[in-house]
Formats: C-alpha cells, sequence, structure tokens
C-alpha cells in the first residue's frame, strides 16, 4: 500500500526531530497517533525505518532512504499547490526569521540566500538577538515566527535539528598547546570572553564548571570583530564555531579542535501553534540542505 502524504509528513518529523514525542509536537498530532501511523507505514512497506533506542529514535538505512524520497514528494506537493495561487503584488507571503549574530554571520546567511532563490515569492525578514532568551520571547510573542538556535532550548517550544557544528579553540599564532587539546588545559588559560551577565557568558561558564576548568579572562566583550583582534593580538584564545573561525581568522591564529571533539547541535525552533505555509517550507529546505548524520538520535 503507498504511504499516505500525512504518514510521510510524520516520518520527516521524526527524522527533522530525533524522537517521537518532538515530532507529534512540531505536526501537532497525538503521539500515539503518530506513533500508529509510522507503525502502519512500516507493515505497508515490509520494512523496518525506525529503531527505537530509549528516549529516543535511528533512522535505519531504509528509513533514511524513505525519509530522502518523502522529502521530494512533499515539496512537489507544495509545488502544485502552488500553481492554483494567481501571481501579482498580492501573492507574496513573509517570513520571520531570528536568530544569533554568530549563527546570522554564516548558517543563517546561506540558508535564507539558497531559500529565497528556490522561493522567490518569500520575504525573509532577519533579526539578530545576542541572547537566547530575546529569541524565545521574540517567538512566544509571536513578533518571530522561526528562530535559528543551539539546541537545547526552551522545552516549551518545538524543535528541529538541522545539524552539529564543531566548536574549537583559536589561540595566536606560537602559542604551545597540543592538538588536539584536553578540556582540562582549559584551567588556567587566559582567554577572550563575552563580558560577565550576557546569555552567551552564561552558557560558557556552565560549560566551564561542568568541565572542572576555570579559565583566566584576558579580555571580556561582546563585540565579534574585538574577538578577533583579542586573539590575533595576543590576549588570549577564544572559543567559536570552526567554519566561522576560518572565514574571521584566516592564517592569523591556530585553531585546535577538542579531545573529545566539542559538538553543537543547531536546528530551528518555534512556537507549538500552527505554522505558515512559508515557515513549513523554510524547516523542510534547512532540513534537506543539512548533511545526512545518521543515526538520529
Amino acid at each position: 500500500m503507498t504511504p499516505t502524504l500525512a504518514q510521510l509528513r510524520y516520518l520527516v518529523a521524526v527524522a527533522d526531530c530525533r524522537s517521537i514525542t518532538g515530532a507529534a509536537a512540531s505536526v501537532f498530532v497525538a503521539q500515539s497517533a503518530l506513533s500508529r501511523a509510522v507503525q502502519a507505514m512500516e507493515r505497508d512497506l515490509g520494512v523496518e525505518l525506525l529503531a527505537r533506542r530509549g528516549r529516543g529514535v535511528d533512522l535505519t538505512p531504509e528509513g533514511a532512504r524513505v525519509v530522502r524520497l518523502a522529502r521530494t514528494v512533499l515539496n512537489a506537493v507544495e509545488a502544485i499547490d502552488d500553481i492554483g495561487t494567481p501571481h501579482g503584488k498580492n501573492t507574496r507571503s513573509a517570513l520571520s526569521l531570528v536568530t544569533t549574530p554568530t549563527l546570522a554571520l554564516d548558517l543563517a546567511a546561506d540558508l535564507v540566500a539558497a531559500f529565497t532563490e528556490r522561493h522567490p515569492g518569500v520575504d525573509v525578514r532577519l533579526q539578530q538577538h545576542d541572547s537566547r532568551e530575546a529569541l524565545v520571547g521574540e517567538l512566544n510573542h509571536g513578533r518571530s515566527e522561526l528562530a535559528l538556535v543551539d539546541l537545547p532550548i526552551d522545552k516549551e517550544l518545538a524543535t528541529h535539528f538541522i545539524q552539529e557544528r564543531e566548536v574549537v579553540l583559536i589561540s595566536p599564532l606560537g602559542s604551545r598547546l597540543p592538538h588536539p587539546l584536553p578540556f582540562r588545559m582549559l584551567d588556567g588559560l587566559p582567554m577572550v570572553l563575552p563580558t560577565p551577565g550576557t546569555g552567551r557568558r552564561t552558557e560558557m561558564e556552565a560549560m566551564f564548571s561542568c568541565l572542572g576548568v576555570r579559565p583566566v579572562p584576558s579580555l571580556e566583550v561582546d563585540e565579534r570583530l574585538a574577538w578577533v583582534t583579542g586573539v590575533t593580538d595576543g590576549r588570549g584564545s577564544l572559543i567559536w564555531y570552526r567554519d566561522v573561525v576560518l572565514r574571521a581568522f584566516g592564517s592569523r591564529a591556530e585553531i585546535r579542535s577538542f579531545t573529545p571533539p566539542l559538538l553543537r547541535p543547531v536546528g530551528i525552533a518555534h512556537a507549538r501553534r500552527p505554522l505558515s505555509r512559508a515557515a513549513r517550507a523554510f524547516i523542510a529546505h534547512a532540513g534537506h540542505k543539512a548533511p545526512v548524520r545518521e543515526p538520529v538520535r
């Protein structure tokens, strides 16, 4: 029996959210109903699509293949729906997206550019806030429909995993540090840090506490350009995303991975309410553009 569009949407939601519970919330159905729909699809196809692992789920190889095909089918259905929409000045739609300056510099800019090229009728308004609390407030008050954020975030929001990004240590040239760097060597290391009391500084302090290390603040500032000059002037080391670092520093600093590698999941968050067609299309686009990472947890 051919899967229904609802079943395909549910399976894609599971792949995006990495859990049955999160998927059910993101498509606004009961968890039991979503589970039954996916199980029915497995019976009809005669293959296992999901492997349950505690609270999360993994995509089987067959499941990953079905998800890729399902995205193609759902995108085609959206395109067919658009055929009946009259073209003109009043047919444009708007999408409000909020993110942090760091993600706006790299990931958001690439995603928005590719999305608007594929969906020229959608005007994307991208806003930036340093504080994760501000991002949550934008979503809860309806000022932004979607947020591109580091995960995890407020449990009251629905989230869709996109990709993992490596967090690295950037140090002045000539630093005598091992590569890769054990976390314990952050203890006492001079570092360029955000100012105390900011959301980013609070998150970093929590991470240092979990690791049992206490770096020494050598420069406390929130401007990204000052972070770069602080490292290149030899003031201290900086923790940032590898892909952003390569653009910002080039060969003017030393980049070290941590051991074990420090990976940060990034995803899209939104309030638990029905989404506009533009928002659903952006989530599908972001998931399709992200690298396939299995198992999905």
